[in-house]
């Protein structure tokens, strides 16, 4: 442990300790996807004083509690991975029924998301516990923070999680064309060992600009856009490029500027049908962007009234 983090340890005591941890409460503690300073003084606290740690990678998990001087005796780490996560989940709930606290912990990130935890969290709830979030460290929420890619100016406002797409190549392209038609920004997430494959198969998008960031918050972290076309050229122009754990984010979908066409079918579908019925249909029909639908639809709505 370095002298800095000890300098950290003593500022999560000061900081979290005055603070109520429940008896028999899973704490879901978020951990870095790189950089070790970006752990949160309150996981360090609860690290520290929780019962016992599950975790994905008992291995992993010691080496990053090593890192911080917070090293656990092997009977206190518990694993639990998408392999046996049912069943050990069932030895979390009873820890907890007998009043344990109980920390959980993915190899890198915020668990239950794209890393398990999801099933543990159920089980606990369905046995009438408490799960704790203790938020932290994200690749999806780091990579959407700096790509620009949520601006509903840009399109439709907010974002789609979609994880990794299927690994079979026929399943994977049909993937896609459904994410073409998906008018928000899209996150992805995928391995380098598959990131060409998964280029590849997002250049069929043209020129959606789309997002590659790889080892986030890492030394080598890299942040660049592309239009998917490019891709898997931009890929291969340099071997780095697809080394590192990637977040992709498919930019919205680019929005024509409205002719008068979409202000003509709005009319004529609101003299027949519910606003947002009519705002929708309008917005299939002609690709008019939907919120200036809506808004002239409520327009023309107080204007009859």
């Amino acid at each position: 442990m370095s002298a800095s983090f000890a300098s950290a340890l003593a500022a999560a005591h000061e900081a979290a300790a005055g603070q109520h941890y429940p008896q028999g409460a899973l704490y879901v503690v978020a951990t870095p996807i790189g950089n070790l300073a970006d752990i949160t003084l309150r996981a360090l606290h609860v690290l520290q004083h929780v019962d016992a740690i599950a975790c994905e990678d008992t291995r992993h998990t010691q080496a990053l509690l090593r890192s911080y001087g917070l090293e656990r005796p092997g009977a206190q780490l518990l694993a639990l991975h998408q392999h046996n996560e049912a069943e050990a989940a069932q030895a979390v709930v009873e820890r907890l029924r007998a009043g344990q606290r109980v920390a959980y912990v993915s190899d890198a990130g915020t668990p239950g998301v794209s890393d398990p935890g999801a099933r543990l969290v159920a089980a606990v709830q369905a046995a009438g516990l408490r799960a704790l979030p203790l938020p932290g460290a994200s690749s999806v929420t780091a990579a959407l923070s700096v790509a620009g890619a949520v601006a509903p100016a840009q399109g439709e406002p907010g974002f789609v999680f979609a994880g990794f797409l299927p690994t079979k190549a026929t399943e994977r392209a049909g993937a896609v064309a459904a994410l073409a038609r998906e008018p928000r920004c899209v996150v992805l997430l995928e391995a380098p060992h598959r990131i060409e494959e998964l280029a590849r198969a997002l250049a069929v998008l043209g020129p959606r600009p789309v997002t590659l960031a790889r080892e986030l918050t890492k030394q080598f972290e890299e942040i660049a856009t592309q239009s998917a076309q490019d891709l898997p050229a931009w890929l291969a122009g340099a071997p780095q490029r697809a080394r590192g754990e990637f977040v992709v984010l498919l930019h919205p979908m680019a929005v024509a500027q409205d002719d008068g066409e979409g202000l003509r079918v709005l009319h004529l579908l609101l003299a027949e049908l519910p606003v947002k019925t009519a705002v929708r249909l309008a917005a299939e029909i002609t690709g008019a962007p939907r919120n200036g639908l809506y808004d002239a639809a409520l327009e023309i709505k107080r204007a009859d009234s």
